[in-house]
């Protein structure tokens, strides 16, 4: 017999003298081990079994013992064992206080003198006999005094609580109950998922299948177990031992014990019952009742208390990897209940945990993107899950200033394709309204979240492409706007101040929320998402309606022909001033705009005012900042007639702002003399703005000399071809090079800005983590000057150590190279604004090996002797201008130049001295070239006549001969270098 003492936790409490202790601490895996300790020569009132009824003051005994010891730690000792039952019988401590006294003293159970053999005794018996006697004077439990005391004790059971729940009318409970929270305690749990439980206050004894979920199974033990327990003997003697109810016989054992190893529990279980036995077992719980199943099983959810707060069974187990999510039940809770649950078993798949240890998730086209959070404008509205925003962060006029933004876990009906005659589905034009009216211009911050490819329909046929997907939120919601949201918590952190733009649209039923399989990634706001879908569909809103969706006509003038536009030009001179919307800029001066009034769309032009065609300077920068003035903004247009193309002329404001003199301000319009001035409205301000924009020499008129106006165009044709003075900053290689303008004021007032910056120390890692595109301050390790520079390569994920390295492109001298995150700093926004000043060129009509080739590094430093010197100026006479190059790769700010480099104190070209040494070869001749590209090969041949003679370079073997197509070369990534 154990004589040593021990510590434990009480699991249960069975009756008024037995408590089952469990260890405290555990070196094994599963659950712990645990102990059933009646106290010793202790007898409590027996609770009713199967065909039984209570003895007076059972239940009120046992719930004494209950509440005070479960879930307590105490310390105990066997005092002595019973073979002949099975049982053993100790005494119990809470802290100090022996809690056999304690039943004793209140007059719940009553003392036996003496068991059947010697020594079979608490060691505490005669103090426990002084106890008896003055409770039994004081009235007190079962001896009470009061006439009727003993009888009232007695719990009226109904059927179904004697034995067998089975007897329970579960329709009739679930009918009376649905819904409604019941207090009850449980009695077993047969397995993580299921339980027994007394409903009080009337006693009926009902097992609980918790809704939403199932554990690993318990094998068939689960149902031996049960039996045993039911049979097991009360400690209720009468003071003999061989007066107890005869236990199982040792053939019944024996059998049930070859039944429990029949089929063994599945991976887990024994966890899973531990942890709901842990919560629940002799604890009061509160039942909520969802449904019965076929088999008139009860359905339903288990909260049970923690501290202050209550816990939901369900979703404690799947969260702890010990249930899984069952989808015909979880169809009878709430769907907030549902969407927890559902995220609870994502979140412990991803982590393996558990009974999902060996997973495997499925193949998903997502991706997750961290760290691209950004403000900016919305500046249009594709559709009504897709916008695109001006990233306040990037320079504007880059080609990275706009994000196209889907947005994530919401889809909205399509806009259908005008191209292929498809037709915008019901609502799709309500949704993408709905978003213009509420968007355009304003203020957003955008979460990046994920990236899809998307392949087939959605990307074209036969191709594909990645779309990024992010939730969007209005800085400033009006109050309308901030009551159509919930107040749904995200799953993933605190939503930002102001209204998630598709939750808007989703309450309002022009969109539904993707249902996501597990592993893609999804919003992190995908609760409330689902929660505004509810409400609109409760709400019987947008796409969710009965009634037949809205129909709306609009003539597309843009497509039909001029006749057709003439026609329909009276209508728009019926009143002075027309509303419009702008639906599309197709140039600076040119726009699709819809006029509601006539539902009609038309092309239309600024009156006498054009900004650069599409493959000329500063072309791209009109289209930006129309984009960003007027795209999809409610405008007033003033029509004055129509050009043989079927484009309507005339004026148009915004806010009362005359868009033509913003473009002309700016230096990125000029006015057409051939358009009467007469027929202009504002004529007088338009001329003023454009003369304002002259004298600043803005953009278009940069190398405007007053009297002589310089073509901006391409120069291949032009009688008069621009010529610049540059210095060169930067060789790539023997053909491809960067240059200064020479007496920019640009570049004098960049300079200026960043010698008055005062640089402070390198900023604490995490505070400034910089991305690529992101404009920045770099020194460069040549001679450790701070210069503006553009990240094109930078470390996967948050920076971690100063020596992480970033790649960077020098935007105002051309050079790259990589440097410490200790040798980056921010910068700011008027700094990093302003254009790069570095234009790439390349040598024109001539074809100069690349640096892989023979005689390609011969090359590149022949031109870097020549050029790269920090007082060499140079006349660079554009020839032409190629707009696909500097731009799209990121290298320069405006298109690539093809130039004749001539030193200023020179007359021959740094073209013809390439020739002449043998490092380059003219162009082929094509029989279609202009008279000035003739003219400039005549001039070339000369000296490759001399190389060729001499064999320098790439003659030294005599003729060459190439089937290429000579061109430009293509734009490489820079080298390195340095600048001088």
């Amino acid at each position: 017999m154990t004589t040593g003492w021990f510590k434990g936790k009480v699991k249960a409490v069975p009756s008024g003298d037995c408590l089952v202790i469990m260890a405290v601490t555990n070196k094994q895996p599963g659950p712990p081990p645990e102990k059933t300790i009646t106290l010793s020569s202790l007898v409590a009132p027996r609770l009713a079994r199967r065909g039984g009824v209570d003895e007076p003051f059972a239940w009120d005994s046992r719930e004494f013992l209950r509440k005070l010891t479960i879930g307590k730690e105490v310390t105990f000792k066997v005092d002595y064992s019973v073979p002949s039952i099975g049982r053993e019988f100790g005494s119990v401590f809470l802290g100090d206080k022996n809690i056999a006294m304690l039943v004793v003293a209140e007059g719940w159970a009553k003392v036996r003198e003496q068991g059947q053999q010697k020594g079979e005794a608490s060691p505490f018996l005669p103090e426990l006999l002084r106890l008896e006697e003055q409770a039994k004077t004081q009235g007190l439990g079962r001896w009470s005094k009061d006439p009727g005391a003993s009888e009232a004790s007695i719990r009226n059971l109904p059927p179904s609580a004697i034995g067998d729940p089975s007897n329970l009318d579960a329709m009739g409970l679930l009918a009376a109950n649905k819904g409604r929270p019941m207090q009850g305690i449980v009695e077993q749990v047969r397995d993580g998922s299921t339980v027994r439980v007394y409903l009080l206050p009337d006693f009926q004894f009902v097992q609980v299948f918790v809704a939403g979920i199932q554990s690993p199974s318990m094998g068939r033990r689960a149902a031996v177990e049960a039996v045993v327990e039911a049979d097991a003997p009360s400690n209720e003697t009468n003071g003999d031992a061989s007066e107890a109810r005869a236990p199982l016989t040792s053939a019944q054992r024996l059998a049930a014990s070859t039944a429990a190893t029949e089929v063994a529990p599945d991976p887990f279980g024994l966890e899973a019952k531990h942890f709901t036995e842990l919560r629940t077992l002799s604890r009061e719980v509160r039942i909520v009742l969802e449904g019965v199943d076929k088999f008139s099983n009860l359905i339903g959810s288990v909260y049970y208390p923690d501290g202050e707060s209550a816990k939901d069974l369900a979703l404690e187990l799947v969260e702890n990897g010990l249930a899984k999510y069952v989808e015909w039940s979880a169809n009878m809770m709430e769907e907030e209940a549902k969407r927890r649950l559902k995220n609870a078993e994502l979140q412990a798949k991803k982590t393996r945990l558990r009974i999902w240890t060996n997973y495997v998730p499925p193949a998903t086209n997502s991706k997750a993107i961290h760290d691209q959070n950004f403000t900016g404008k919305v500046v249009e509205v594709v559709s009504g899950d897709c916008v695109i925003v001006a990233d306040d962060s990037v320079p504007y006029g880059s080609p990275l200033a706009e994000r196209r933004v889907n947005l994530s876990s919401i889809r909205c009906p399509k806009m259908g394709n005008p191209r292929k005659d498809e037709k915008p589905a019901p609502y799709a034009r309500e949704a993408k309204e709905f978003l213009r009216t509420r968007l355009i211009g304003r203020q957003v911050n955008v979460q990046m979240e994920y990236s899809r490819k998307v392949e087939g329909p959605a990307a074209g046929p036969g191709d594909s492409r990645v779309m990024d997907f992010g939730s969007v939120f209005l800085l400033s919601p009006s109050k309308g706007e901030a009551d159509e949201v919930s107040a749904t918590p995200s799953t993933a952190g605190s939503q930002p101040d102001g209204a998630n733009v598709a939750e808007l649209i989703v309450s309002r039923g022009f969109g539904t929320v993707i249902r996501h399989r597990d592993f893609e990634e999804r919003s992190n706001y995908y609760d409330a998402l689902l929660a505004a879908e509810s409400r609109a569909m409760s709400g019987k809103k947008g796409i969710h309606s009965a009634r037949d969706p809205p129909v709306m006509h609009i003539t597309d003038l843009t497509t039909a022909s001029a006749k057709k536009a003439r026609d329909f030009l009276p209508f728009l001179h019926r009143s002075r001033r027309i509303s419009a919307v702008v639906e599309y800029v197709l140039s600076g001066h040119r726009f699709k705009l819809l006029i509601p009034k006539e539902t009609c769309s038309i092309a239309f032009s600024f009156s006498g005012v054009r900004c650069p065609g599409r493959d000329e300077p500063y072309s791209d920068e009109a289209i930006a900042l129309m984009r960003r003035k007027i795209m999809q903004r409610d405008v007033e247009i003033e029509v004055e007639t129509v050009d043989r193309t079927g484009t309507f002329l005339g004026s148009l404001w915004e806010s009362r702002t005359n868009m033509a003199i913003t473009l002309l301000e700016a230096g990125l319009a000029k006015m057409q003399t051939s358009f009467g001035s007469d027929r202009i409205p504002d004529a007088h301000l338009l001329d003023q703005a454009e003369q304002s924009a002259k004298r600043q020499k803005l953009k278009i008129w940069e190398n405007y000399v007053e009297g002589q106006e310089v073509s901006n165009g391409p120069a291949v044709e032009s009688k008069q071809k621009e010529v610049l003075k540059v210095l060169v900053t930067e060789v790539l290689d023997g053909g491809r090079f960067y240059v200064q303008t020479v007496g920019d004021h640009k570049v004098a007032a960049i300079q200026q800005q960043l010698a008055s910056l005062s640089l402070q120390e390198a900023p604490v890692i995490g505070a400034f983590n910089p991305k690529k595109g992101d404009i920045v301050l770099a020194q460069f390790s040549a001679d450790n000057s701070w210069n503006r520079a553009m990240v094109v390569n930078a470390p996967r994920g948050a920076v971690e150590s100063p020596k992480d390295k970033f790649e960077v492109f020098y935007i105002d001298y051309g050079n790259q190279e990589e440097v410490p995150y200790s040798h980056l700093r921010p910068i700011d926004a008027s700094v990093s604004s302003a254009p790069g000043l570095a234009q790439l060129c390349t040598l024109a009509y001539i074809k100069v090996p690349g640096l892989e080739e023979d005689y390609g590094p011969e090359a590149a430093e022949f031109l870097s002797a020549n050029t790269l010197n920090s007082s060499k100026e140079f006349r660079a006479q554009i020839e032409e201008r190629d707009s696909s190059g500097g731009k799209v790769k990121g290298q320069g700010t405006g298109p690539i130049l093809f130039v004749t480099l001539v030193a200023v104190d020179s007359d021959t070209s740094i073209n013809a001295a390439m020739v002449q040494e043998g490092l380059a070869r003219m162009e082929k001749r094509k029989k279609w070239d202009s008279k000035d590209r003739k003219s400039a090969l005549d001039n070339l041949e000369p000296f490759q006549e001399q190389a060729k003679t001499a064999r320098r370079g790439i003659w030294m073997y005599g003729d060459i001969e190439s089937d290429e197509e000579d061109s430009g070369p293509p734009a490489r990534k820079p080298s390195g270098g340095g600048r001088r």
